[in-house]
């Protein structure tokens, strides 16, 4: 995954956490706008979750943040 997506996932990982604590959940999709306008991007995504990782849709910001700044 590029740079800019790392960043927005920390980002988005660091903001729920602030907000609900280290045990909040999310989804892939937590990453984008509702409106799907990089599908590209988003099936990256995806397939680093779904495929690469075997995770499942909902998985604690934590762990997720975890795996993105261990694997720069």
């Amino acid at each position: 995954m590029n740079k800019e997506i790392r960043e927005k996932i920390i980002e988005v990982c660091n903001e729920k956490i602030a907000k609900k604590g280290e045990n909040v959940g999310l989804s892939f999709y937590a990453f984008f706008k509702n409106k799907n306008d990089n599908p590209k991007l988003l099936l990256e995504v995806a397939t680093w979750w779904i495929e690469s990782h075997k995770l499942d849709h909902f998985e604690k910001a934590v762990k997720i943040k975890k795996m993105i700044t261990e694997n720069k």
